[in-house]
């Protein structure tokens, strides 16, 4: 069994592609939602690094309190914007995805398939119908 986690939020149409694709490969991830039950200052920090994100790359904008908190504002410090993902969780871009072949911030979804190596079991369209596996397994460019 492969150790993959996801960090979802299910109402996300990307996070549930990536989820669903992750599945297609015949792994079935630690699904966190991360709304419920958010990841520590630690494993936050860690996510975005792992995942060669800045903290700034990894804040979601839309949808949430972004503009409302002032969080555009540049001369905020990392810490600063750490502190509002954890008192915010919206504010975290999704869906952050763990292998043992990476981190990455699986936006679009199909992203995830660079550190999920592993065979699609058949073809695979995301919700809006966009081809992203072929009826042989292999990922449509």
């Amino acid at each position: 069994m492969t150790d993959v986690t996801i960090y979802h939020n299910p109402e996300c149409g990307t996070s549930r592609n990536t989820l669903a694709l992750i599945r297609n490969a015949g792994v079935e991830p630690k699904v966190i939602e991360y709304l419920k039950t958010p990841p520590s200052r630690i494993a936050l920090a860690e996510l975005i690094a792992k995942a060669g994100l800045t903290v700034r790359d990894a804040i979601r904008e839309k949808g949430t309190p972004y503009a409302d908190l002032g969080l555009d504002d540049p001369t905020l410090t990392d810490e600063d914007l750490l502190d509002a993902m954890l008192e915010h969780p919206i504010l975290i871009n999704r869906p952050f995805v763990v292998t043992p072949w990476g981190v990455r911030l699986s936006r679009p979804s199909e992203v995830v398939l660079d550190i999920l190596p592993l065979p699609q079991k058949g073809p695979f369209a995301k919700e809006d119908g966009e081809l992203v596996i072929d009826a042989e397994g292999n990922r449509v460019a």
